[in-house]
């Protein structure tokens, strides 16, 4: 609808029946975001708390919960948007037929923000401890802005066209931050507000920042799309807006957005690091207290009548989920053109989004080859590690269009089967060491260090998988403390394994010698994967857990190992099966678990009178 504001988005979903308003008096603390988990959990509406104890603004949560919401709330720019990827995919097709970039003009002049001398969002001020305290889970280190949209500019070269606009934790207070004064600022690596905060660094001047919260639904989104470097997302949210976003111009200062319902105005000085955190993260486990940037609050404003919008995350799926489907719905079909040779990615939510990218790619380099093995698949696997999001990834499972063109990366149980069926274990799995990770990823040897591995197969069938365990499995010798195993998909077996007890950087000297257990069996040869975990039933009870606990809970190159495994000119591989080490490491941060109180009270609210009665 090419809403301008929140309140305004917030108004048409409720006279569409997709919001409710809970007027009882609901604590910020734990419990609005473990009522906004569950109604997500129920596909239920979008929820307005207009009464927060202790704090004068209402909240907002559950607004881009299910993707007819988001669709709905970005109807009117879409078709704009694939004009526009259209004509970068194919602009000789569109000039054939002019009549189709009717709105390809006036979506590009929606790209340039409209400067304005002053804005609702400068009508009041307030304090950081004034604003919502949303703590989402019992560990964590404070309360935190969930959906903020973070802005700074180059300060080599000012100006939006070098901005930033991306979605980062702050927390607004705890651990040994200032009241009111300062608030924490943690980024992770590969964002672009590092380029910022290092030429700051490099020049000696602190890095102005501005926070906002609220205001148009489109910068909500444009903060987290994975838009090259260089462009900047406050561009693209007056595409995704239908409408130029209005900002504040403020000489010396960073530009406001003028229909934000809050900004929160300061710098970032140099050495001015101090503990954030803990924070229940997206990957279902806590992110640990580390030093981050602080940011020294000078100014916060609000709009009159301020709504704060918020989500809370957790292991998927969760409300950011529905913004990841969306993102990639928007963006499939550019793939191609920014990977060379690659068909297809999904980035798989079930494992934390990070560790675990699925890919098609192309296989042509050597056409006339007697038998066909990864070659052009590893150039396309390592242009994903080497841009945007993607080169996050940890694991990469890659596989060759031309061997099914039926292939698809969203049918995840026939992707695995067809990379099992065609893998070469001494040939195919490609590590890189000691290399850069996901920041909220504790499975690696230190906070933002671990490995990765390209997974690439390509060619005909080399085997039939198990479809079942063989009937010698319950005799099968395996070493103490190692049993119930469990079949879980064809041709993948799930072992459950002692407890984990070994320092970080190390390898277990109990998964070696169940690796050469292994290699003495012909029990298994029909089962190339074999995870070793905690909880065994747990989990080879759905693909969901399988996925969450395996890719989030192991780093390549220390939890990996084989039957019959071999280094051959620094090239590592094994006869097979391959080992992951799943299990829960002695060093991993701990996962979530909501407060069984909290849930109770949300149960209340669910019971016949109660304002989420017949939703959750």
């Amino acid at each position: 609808m090419g809403f301008r504001n929140l309140s305004q988005c917030l108004q048409a979903l409720e006279e569409r029946g997709e919001l409710i308003r809970i007027d009882q008096e609901v604590d910020a603390n734990l419990e609005i975001g473990a009522i906004q988990r569950r109604v997500f959990r129920a596909n239920g509406p979008a929820l307005l708390f207009t009464r927060v104890k202790g704090c004068a603004f209402p909240m907002a949560g559950n607004i881009f919960g299910t993707k007819d919401r988001i669709r709905f709330i970005f109807e009117d720019s879409l078709k704009a948007i694939d004009k526009l990827i259209k004509l970068k995919i194919s602009p000789w097709e569109l000039l054939k037929r002019p009549w189709q970039l009717f709105d390809v003009p006036k979506a590009l002049f929606h790209t340039l923000p409209k400067w304005v001398k002053t804005g609702p969002v400068l009508e009041g001020e307030t304090k950081i401890s004034h604003l919502p305290q949303l703590k989402s889970w019992p560990m964590d280190g404070g309360a935190y802005i969930t959906l903020p949209q973070v802005y700074t500019e180059s300060p080599e070269k000012p100006g939006i066209a070098c901005s930033n606009l991306g979605m980062y934790r702050v927390q607004l207070g705890g651990n040994e931050y200032e009241q009111d004064v300062e608030v924490g600022l943690h980024y992770q690596i590969h964002r672009g507000i590092g380029v910022h905060h290092q030429q700051a660094l490099k020049q000696g001047t602190p890095l102005k920042v501005n926070i906002f919260v609220g205001g148009p639904p489109a910068m909500t989104l444009a903060a987290i799309m994975p838009l090259p470097e260089g462009v900047a997302e406050i561009l693209f949210a007056g595409v995704l807006a239908g409408h130029r976003i209005e900002l504040i111009k403020r000489p010396n200062h960073l530009p406001i957005l003028a229909q934000a319902d809050f900004c929160i105005v300061g710098h970032i000085d140099s050495g001015g690091e101090k503990p954030e955190g803990p924070f229940g993260d997206h990957l279902g486990y806590y992110s640990l207290k580390h030093d981050f940037p602080v940011l020294k609050v000078e100014k916060v404003y609000h709009r009159h009548g301020a709504i704060w919008p918020f989500t809370t995350v957790g292991r998927p799926p969760q409300e950011d989920t529905i913004f990841g489907t969306f993102i990639h719905e928007l963006t499939k079909e550019l793939v191609p053109t920014v990977f060379s040779g690659v068909r297809e990615v999904h980035a798989v939510d079930a494992a934390g989004v990070h560790p675990l990218l699925l890919a098609i790619g192309r296989e042509s380099y050597v056409p006339y080859a007697r038998e066909r093995q990864p070659q052009e698949l590893l150039t396309c696997a390592m242009s994903l590690l080497g841009q945007t999001q993607t080169a996050l990834s940890k694991y990469v499972f890659i596989a060759a269009r031309e061997d099914d063109p039926g292939l698809s990366v969203q049918h995840i149980p026939n992707f695995f089967k067809h990379v099992l069926e065609r893998i070469d274990l001494g040939r195919d799995l490609h590590f890189i060491t000691r290399t850069t990770m996901d920041t909220l990823d504790y499975s690696g040897i230190s906070l933002n260090q671990g490995s990765k591995l390209i997974v690439a197969a390509c060619g005909p069938k080399k085997r039939e998988l198990g479809l079942r365990l063989p009937d010698d499995s319950g005799s099968l010798y395996l070493p103490s403390d190692f049993g119930r195993i469990k079949f879980f998909a064809p041709g993948i077996v799930v072992l459950q394994g002692p407890k984990h007890k070994q320092k970080r950087d190390t390898q277990d000297p109990k998964l070696k010698e169940l690796a050469a257990v292994l290699e003495k069996t012909k029990s298994l040869k029909d089962f190339p994967l074999l995870v070793v975990v905690d909880d065994s039933e747990f989990t080879a009870a759905n693909w969901d857990n399988f996925l969450w606990v395996v890719f989030t809970r192991s780093d390549p190159a220390t939890d990996i190992y084989g039957a019959g495994e071999f280094t051959h000119c620094k090239h590592w591989g094994c006869a097979g099966p391959l080992i992951i080490d799943a299990r829960l490491k002695s060093y991993h941060a701990p996962p979530l678990a909501p407060d069984p109180e909290i849930e109770r009270k949300v149960d209340r609210l669910g019971e016949p009178g109660g304002p989420l009665h017949g939703i959750i």
